[in-house]
C-alpha cells in the first residue's frame, strides 16, 4: 500500500476519535481514522448502547409483572435470552454502520488496521499501519491524536481474571451463554450496578460486593444511601466494606471466598461472576515508549488542551483517564481539533461540567459537586431536596420512589452541584448541565418556568426548597 499524508491522523474510532475525525474534517483539515475492530468503539459495540438496550428489556419486563398496577393484565410473562441478546446487537450493529456513513459524508479516510508510531522526524513521529492481513503502509500526518479507549480493569489475582466462561467481563456479561440464576457482581461502579440491575430484574440472585463503605462511590452519599435501599427492596444482596479473596471454579459453578465488614470470610456459590473494578487506558503496542509520550497508572499523561508533549501527538478519551465517559471524550476531540486547527476562544474542558448517568433502575445522574465536596472546598452550601412523591406526573407514571437534591453557594448562589435518583433522570440531569454551563444562580433558576405536569418541575422545587420557598411539600 502506498503511504499516505494527512494533516490529522486518529488512532481509534470510539466516541473520541470518530467525533475528533468529523470536526477536524468540518475545519477543513484532511484528516484520517485507523480503527483495529469496529467503527464506533466499545461504547456503540460493546459499551453504552448495548447495555442500554439491555436495561430497556429489563424495564419494561419489571412493567409487565406489574401490569395489574396499570389496570392491565399480562399472564405467564416471560423471556428469550437469546432474543434479549440479539436486539441488543443488532442496535449496536446499526449504529456502529451509521459510523461508517457519517466518515463518508465527512470525507474521512478510514484504515482498518493496527497504528504503531515509528521514529520521529523533524515534524513529529509516523504511524505504520499493519492490516489484518500483515501488509503495513506509512500514514504521515503532523497531528496524531491516541483515541485508543480503555478496557476493562483486571485482578491479578489467582482465581480472579475473567476466563470469558464463568468470570465475566462487561462484554461477556452482553452476550451470556447462559442465564446465571446466581449471580455475584464485583464492584458497584456504573458498570457493576447497571449489570447487577438487569440480571437482577430478570430473576437472577444479585450479589453486590464493594471494596468501599458505600456502593456508587462517585456519587452523594445521600443518592448512595437511597440506591442501597431501592436495590435491596428489589431483592438484592449488597456488601459494602467487603472484598473478593478468592474465586474457586467448579464443574458449573464458582465458589467466593468473601471477606465481610467484620472481618469474616463466608464461602458463596454462584454461576457467574462479573469482574466490574473500573478500566485502564489502552497504552499498550502504540509505540509510545519510542517517542517519548508519557504513561502514569495505565493513561497518557497530557495537558489542557490534550497534548502529551511530543511535537504533533495527543490524547483524548479514556486512555488519558477519568472520568470514563463517552461525552467527555467527544468533548475532548472536538477540543483538541479545535486548538490544533488554531481557533480562538477555545476552553480546556472542565470536569466538573461533565454530567454522570447509571442507567440502573432507579436510575442516577448527577454533576458538579457532592454535598460532602463542596463543603471540603469551603464552600459554606445551601441544599435543597425535593421527593418524587411530591410530584404529579412521578405518580402518574408509577414511578414514585426518587429523590431531587440541589447544592448552592450561600454566599454567590451559583449551582455548585445536583444530584438525582428516580425515574429518567438521565435525562433531566442535562437541565442543571446547562446551568452549571452557564454559571446559573438561585435566582436564574427561581425564574425559569418548568412546563407541568413534568419530572421536570421537581428541579425546579428542589431549588425552591434550598432557600425555603418549596411550593408542594
Amino acid at each position: 500500500m502506498a503511504d499516505q499524508k494527512f494533516d490529522v491522523a486518529v488512532i481509534g474510532a470510539g466516541p473520541g476519535g470518530y467525533v475528533a475525525a468529523i470536526r477536524a474534517s468540518q475545519l477543513g483539515l484532511k484528516t484520517v481514522i485507523i480503527e483495529r475492530e469496529h467503527l464506533g468503539g466499545v461504547c456503540l459495540n460493546w459499551g453504552c448502547i448495548p447495555t442500554k438496550a439491555l436495561l430497556r428489556t429489563a424495564e419494561v419486563y419489571t412493567n409487565m409483572k406489574h401490569a395489574e398496577a396499570f389496570g392491565l393484565k399480562a399472564e405467564n410473562i416471560g423471556f428469550d435470552l437469546d432474543a434479549v441478546v440479539q436486539r441488543s446487537r443488532k442496535i449496536s450493529k446499526q449504529l456502529a454502520g451509521g459510523i461508517g456513513y457519517l466518515m463518508k459524508k465527512h470525507k474521512v479516510t478510514v484504515i482498518d488496521g493496527v497504528a504503531k508510531f515509528t521514529g520521529a522526524n523533524g515534524k513529529g513521529p509516523s504511524l505504520t499501519v499493519t492490516d489484518k492481513d500483515g501488509k503495513t503502509q506509512t500514514v504521515h500526518a503532523d497531528h496524531k491524536i491516541i483515541a485508543t479507549g480503555a478496557r476493562a480493569r483486571t485482578i491479578p489475582q489467582a482465581g480472579l481474571e475473567p476466563d470469558g466462561k464463568f468470570i465475566w467481563t462487561a462484554k461477556e456479561a452482553m452476550v451470556p451463554d447462559t442465564f446465571p440464576k446466581r449471580l455475584l457482581v464485583i464492584g458497584s461502579g456504573a458498570i457493576g450496578i447497571e449489570f447487577a440491575s438487569f440480571y437482577n430484574a430478570l430473576g437472577a440472585e444479585t450479589t453486590v460486593v464493594e471494596m468501599i463503605d458505600r456502593i456508587l462511590p462517585a456519587e452523594d452519599e445521600e443518592i448512595s444511601a437511597f440506591a442501597l435501599k431501592a436495590f435491596q427492596s428489589q431483592g438484592m444482596k449488597i456488601h459494602t466494606g467487603a472484598q473478593v479473596e478468592k474465586l474457586e471454579k467448579g464443574k458449573d459453578s464458582v465458589t467466593a471466598h468473601l471477606k465481610m465488614k467484620d472481618g469474616k470470610t463466608e464461602k458463596q456459590e454462584f454461576d457467574r461472576v462479573v469482574l466490574a473494578i473500573g478500566i485502564v487506558g489502552n497504552t499498550e503496542n502504540l509505540g509510545l515508549e519510542d517517542i517519548g509520550v508519557k504513561v502514569d497508572r495505565g493513561h497518557i499523561v497530557v495537558d489542557e488542551y490534550l497534548s502529551t508533549g511530543v511535537k504533533g501527538v495527543y490524547a483524548i478519551g479514556d486512555v488519558v483517564g477519568a472520568p470514563w465517559l463517552a461525552h467527555k471524550a467527544s468533548h475532548e476531540g472536538v477540543i483538541c481539533v479545535e486548538k490544533i486547527a488554531g481557533l480562538n476562544n477555545v476552553h480546556p474542558l472542565d470536569t466538573s461540567l461533565i454530567p454522570g448517568c447509571t442507567y440502573c433502575s432507579p436510575q442516577v445522574a448527577s454533576v458538579g459537586l457532592t454535598e460532602a465536596k463542596a463543603k471540603a472546598a469551603g464552600y459554606k452550601v445551601k441544599v435543597g431536596k425535593f421527593p418524587f412523591q411530591g410530584n404529579g406526573k412521578a405518580i402518574a407514571l408509577g414511578e414514585p420512589e426518587g429523590l431531587i437534591k440541589t447544592i448552592f453557594d450561600e454566599k454567590t448562589g451559583e449551582l455548585l452541584g445536583a444530584h438525582l435518583i428516580g425515574a429518567e433522570v438521565t435525562e433531566l440531569i442535562q437541565g442543571f448541565g446547562i446551568a452549571r454551563t452557564m454559571e446559573a444562580t438561585e435566582e436564574d433558576l427561581f425564574h425559569t418556568i418548568f412546563p407541568h405536569p413534568t419530572l421536570s418541575e421537581m428541579m425546579h422545587e428542589s431549588v425552591l426548597d434550598a432557600y425555603g420557598r418549596v411550593m408542594h411539600i
